[in-house]
């Protein structure tokens, strides 16, 4: 288990039992759309989408334009992925590493 913080507790190392326990992408759409509303999962893509398009480097702008999120939100995705766990820099590098 992560350390502990105040939003982990049981359900959430349950949830990611559950999560790394899905083989390959069809089990995991089926999964997250029975968790999740298709607005949480809408959101939740188009955050990654962010995330993506900050790692290659485009501006603000330009990633407001292409998803529609405020440069806000994208201001408060970039914090993260500088300054956050590092969940969002692992998972953009094992992917690259997939290719």
């Amino acid at each position: 288990m992560l350390p502990a913080e105040d939003w982990q507790n049981d359900d959430t190392e349950a949830l990611f039992e559950a999560i790394l326990a899905l083989r390959g992408t069809e089990e995991a759409a089926a999964f997250f759309r029975d968790l999740c509303t298709r607005r949480e999962l809408e959101e939740m893509s188009q955050r990654w989408a962010v995330v993506r398009l900050l790692d290659r480097g485009l501006t603000y702008r330009e990633i407001a334009e292409q998803t529609g999120v405020s440069t806000t939100t994208i201001t408060r995705i970039n914090q993260w992925l500088r300054h956050g766990t590092g969940g969002y820099r692992q998972a953009l590098e094992r992917l690259r590493d997939r290719r």
